[in-house]
């Protein structure tokens, strides 16, 4: 060990360097896993995380206007365009 480094330096130099090894070993592996499940998507296979989603949506609903809502929604519409 040089005689003018101190040893609080020479602690600190070590945790830098293994915290760095740390995060590369942890990005290498987030990467490897992103790339899996893009693959897995192009491929066509579900996710495993994500439940079975429905094919067709949900049915539509409609409700009839009589024609005094018809005018007061018309009327709201013109307010707002207004603004």
């Amino acid at each position: 060990m040089p005689e003018h480094v101190s040893i609080l330096q020479l602690v600190g130099v070590v945790g830098l360097v293994l915290v760095t090894a740390a995060w590369v070993i942890l990005l290498r592996h987030t990467l490897r896993h992103s790339r899996s499940e893009a693959a897995a998507r192009r491929s066509g296979r579900p996710l495993r995380a994500l439940p079975r989603q429905r094919q067709a949506g949900p049915p539509m609903e409609s409700v009839e206007l009589t024609p005094a809502e018809q005018d007061a929604f018309a009327g709201l519409i013109r307010r707002l365009d207004d603004r």
